[in-house]
């Protein structure tokens, strides 16, 4: 049967309201959804002060532990933000509270924690202060049980942050000498050198490296002997930077020498004098040298897994009151002052001693607070910092060879939680600052490799600034696994996300801690 052109017109029309029917309906579910499945971010406040509170911990959902930042903010993965997924908030000195997501959005994200610090009569027999030098003893005798790993096969979650500055104060390069070229090249090579000068101080570089992992770690026995063994599992890993840029103090100098390079003859070999020194590495810019030297090079270079596994494996080390040199001020009492403030809560509703410390000795650096287990002595959080005018590893040559250097920037916080077991503690969080001031000012000359009469360039060089690092560390979660689970599990190679701009869509899928201003408005320059 024919239809008419109004029949037609009218099917039409009628499947056109059905297909915008069907449109908006598509719309409004993907709104719903994307309203349903956001991150939820939330803040922690002192209900008297209403200050913020920094580095509280988040249990979500029984299962991960977060941390609040520094700015006290804290951002819960898309699979966690359904209104019923219950969150408790601790924080050593406060009473611990219990809600859920949707408590959280009717309090306006904001949660504010009661101090439920107690009176020292309310926890001991006697009005009489602890000896804190009593207390120090005792933490010293009780670090093997503590802090020692007993090898248990465990599966960890963790987040890792760190955020590297280049800070240049001066850069002055100058060519005193040059053989082989004329004043408008020597113009062209002053006025390179001077950009690139002007670029690090203007732009001084900058870098954050965000990885989500899980860390496999074991005892395992060769020769009738028990080893360490570390397996890696990388989620995810971004890098932001600008680019081309490295805080790399081997790259920036790789970008430098080549920009004087560029006005050599690229087709001969150079050495590098500075001072009285030589070196005996042979620079030049022909391709073949450098292919070859790139490919020799990568030989013996470790993979970004394993360098990745390293630094985890030396970073927690370095940060255990048992293994490190550093924390003299837990393992070498005798070298502070110590004064009793008082207790507080702690996590599990049990009781901390809290002490301060301050140098008693000239070995002694650091000042700070101790937070201590009236139960079992362990150092549960410690918050640390170099006194005033202190300053580690300070080398002063400035006159002899033109160099001077040293670490003006140290401190941190730590926090350690019981294992679940009950059998001694682990880094739970880690928000550790270091900091290096340098100055150099030598001459730096490029002497050709040859009998005959040899180009030379030589330089005057002038640097100071500083350079730091911030690195943040989240145990979120621990479980114990067997033995041939995690000999099973196998390590592959990842590469880094790079990321012009912190996307937080990136994360949405995971916990994470949430980043400080100072990451979320960098912006990548090319």
């Amino acid at each position: 049967m024919n239809l008419t052109v109004i029949q037609i017109f009218a099917r039409e029309q009628k499947s056109i309201k059905v297909k915008l029917m069907l449109l908006h309906l598509t719309l409004l579910l993907l709104a719903f959804q994307g309203v349903m499945a956001q991150n939820i971010k939330g803040k922690i406040i002192d209900v008297k002060t209403q200050e913020s509170i920094p580095y509280a911990t988040i249990l979500v959902n029984e299962s991960e532990q977060l941390v609040s930042n520094a700015e006290g903010y804290f951002t819960l993965s898309e699979r966690n933000s359904a209104d019923d997924i219950p969150l408790t908030i601790s924080y050593l000195g406060y009473l611990a509270q219990k809600l859920t997501v949707g408590q959280l959005k009717k309090l306006d994200f904001t949660i504010a924690l009661s101090p439920g610090i107690i009176e020292l009569s309310a926890v001991t027999v006697s009005n009489e202060k602890p000896n804190p030098y009593e207390i120090m003893a005792n933490v010293k005798a009780n670090l093997v049980r503590n802090y020692k790993s007993d090898g248990t096969p465990s599966k960890d979650l963790l987040f890792y942050r760190r955020s590297d500055y280049f800070k240049p104060k001066e850069i002055e390069i100058t060519v005193d000498k040059s053989t082989g070229f004329s004043k408008q090249a020597l113009k062209k090579v002053n006025t390179d050198l001077k950009n690139f000068s002007n670029k690090f101080i203007s732009h001084p570089p900058q870098e954050f490296t965000d990885i989500l992992c899980n860390y496999y770690t074991t005892k395992t026995k060769k020769d009738d002997k028990f080893e360490f063994t570390s397996k890696l599992d990388v989620l995810k890993a971004t890098k932001l930077k600008n680019e081309g840029s490295s805080i790399s103090s081997d790259e920036l100098q790789k970008t430098a020498i080549n920009t004087m390079l560029q006005h050599l003859d690229s087709t001969k070999y150079y050495r590098i004098k500075s001072g009285l020194f030589g070196s005996r590495d042979t620079i030049s810019l022909r391709k073949d040298f450098n292919r070859k030297k790139d490919k020799n090079k990568t030989k013996g270079t470790s993979n970004q897994l394993t360098t990745t596994k390293t630094n985890l494996n030396s970073f927690i080390t370095d940060n255990n009151f048992l293994t490190s040199e550093k924390f003299n001020f837990v393992n070498k009492s005798d070298l502070y002052d110590y004064s009793f403030e008082g207790t507080t809560y702690t996590d599990d509703n049990d009781f901390a001693y809290v002490l301060t410390f301050k140098p008693s000795k000239s070995r002694a650096k650091y000042i700070g607070k101790l937070f201590i287990s009236e139960t079992d002595y362990a150092v549960l959080r410690v918050e640390y910092d170099l006194d005033s005018g202190e300053k580690l590893h300070n080398v002063n040559l400035k006159f002899l060879l033109g160099i001077k250097a040293s670490e003006d920037t140290s401190k941190g916080t730590l926090m350690y939680k019981k294992k679940s077991d009950g059998n001694g503690y682990y880094l739970h969080y880690a928000a550790i600052e270091k900091g290096n001031y340098f100055y150099v000012n030598r001459p730096l000359k490029f002497i050709e490799l040859t009998s005959a009469e040899k180009d030379v360039l030589a330089l005057e060089i002038k640097l100071e600034g500083n350079s730091s690092e911030k690195t943040e560390f989240l145990n979120m979660s621990q479980s114990t696994l067997p033995v041939a689970a995690i000999e099973k599990i196998k390590e592959d190679e990842f590469k880094f996300i790079n990321i012009k701009a912190y996307d937080a869509k990136i994360w949405k899928d995971y916990n994470a801690i949430e980043p400080l201003q100072e990451m979320k408005r960098f912006k990548s320059m090319n």
